[in-house]
């Protein structure tokens, strides 16, 4: 349990989390939590993770200090983890545990007296349509539904102020809501002073799920064209909605306009956005807009939706563009505006760069210290 040092409190956290870091499926949300738990390994915090089992995955595991704890799977994590957790707790005190909630809530405060925070990127609501059928929605939606009963003495931590006015929104107290912004891996994710393409490159960076409306970015495409005939997109990311946007590239006769690359390697993927001149992000929802800070690392614009997370991530007139959301048109003419304007691009690049300097993974990890210690009471 509590231990002190000569310099501050050593804490046991026990982290439960969907997916862990090393999951195939592991994206911005395992990147928040991880980066955040690896920071606490390094000050000296006891820190362990509990998520779900994949093909592969073994069932214990080490990554960066972190011990790695797996059971179930993807489909059955919410009703396996809780008691593995609880199971787990029992025979290793925690001071507090971290519950992710960024699927399904796993209602930790039902199954531990020890204290929770709930870690929220955002929830889906009624967007979880867009992805699933009526059946699986409703399911996700009263869940969430839920949340505001379960967890009515818990504090939460939310990576935007978009999340915060969602909880708000759904009866949650709002002082005990905390927003702690994203980092950023600037190590990794930094201006490499290359070339840009020759030809105006425009980048889609996701995971390629319906609810993404990826297809939005194809049809600005086609309308951006018009007036730059040699624009492109380029898709890079993968997921089960792929085969469709490939359907739709062929139906509107953009095979030369749209290129798909797939899952890319970190360094080759910062060097390819170093090189592109815009990303483009028609999202209806994100908890924060991981991939538009990316981007703007790398010297890139945006062009996003005017919707929550987005609004959070993208500095209007500054770094990108909002515009509103499924409007294609409304897409192809403020990224046509951007590729066309020279000096504009060159501002919004340069302002891009400073902009996320502020945005650092130990800053983060700061914050979520000092909020855990108030949870903790030390």
């Amino acid at each position: 349990m509590l231990e002190k040092s000569k310099e501050r409190v050593i804490l046991k956290v026990l982290a439960v989390n969907w997916r862990d870091i090393k999951h195939p499926e592991a994206g911005g949300a395992e990147v928040h939590l991880h980066e955040i738990l690896a920071h606490f390994v390094k000050w000296g915090h006891g820190v362990t993770q509990i998520s779900s089992g994949f093909p592969g995955g073994e069932p214990e595991t080490e990554v960066d200090g972190i011990r790695i704890l797996r059971s179930g799977h993807w489909f059955d994590a919410n009703f396996t983890l809780p008691f593995f957790a609880r199971r787990h707790i029992k025979l290793n005190p925690y001071d507090i545990v971290m519950e992710d909630i960024n699927k399904l809530p796993f209602f930790m405060p039902l199954y531990t007296d020890v204290p929770v925070l709930g870690v929220i990127p955002h929830l889906f609501g009624t967007t979880v349509f867009r992805e699933t059928n009526w059946m699986i929605g409703s399911y996700v939606v009263t869940m969430e539904r839920l949340i505001p009963y379960i967890y009515k003495n818990n504090r939460f931590m939310v990576i935007s102020p978009s999340t915060k006015d969602d909880l708000a929104a759904r009866g949650i107290d709002t002082d005990r809501i905390e927003v702690v912004l994203c980092g950023l891996n600037h190590e990794l994710y930094r201006d490499l002073e290359l070339e840009r393409f020759k030809d105006p490159t425009i980048v889609h960076l996701g995971r390629l799920r319906r609810y993404k409306s990826v297809e939005v970015a194809i049809r600005a495409i086609k309308i951006i064209r018009e007036k730059l005939p040699k624009a492109r997109l380029v898709i890079i990311g993968d997921g089960p909605y792929r085969l469709t946007l490939e359907g739709l590239v062929e139906k509107l006769g953009l095979r030369d306009a749209v290129e798909f690359k797939g899952y890319m390697k970190a360094e080759e993927l910062v060097r390819y956005l170093n090189k592109a001149h815009l990303l483009i992000n028609p999202s209806p929802k994100e908890g924060w807009g991981l991939t538009v800070v990316e981007a703007n690392a790398c010297g890139m614009p945006v062009v996003a939706s005017d919707r929550p997370g987005l609004r959070d991530s993208v500095w209007v007139g500054e770094t990108g563009f909002l515009v509103p959301y499924g409007d294609e048109t409304a897409f192809a003419e403020k990224s046509t505006e951007l590729l066309e304007d020279r000096d504009l691009w060159y501002r919004m690049s340069k302002s891009a760069l400073k902009r996320v300097k502020e945005l650092t993974w130990e800053r983060c990890a700061r914050e979520t210290e000092l909020l855990v210690s108030k949870v903790v009471g030390v």
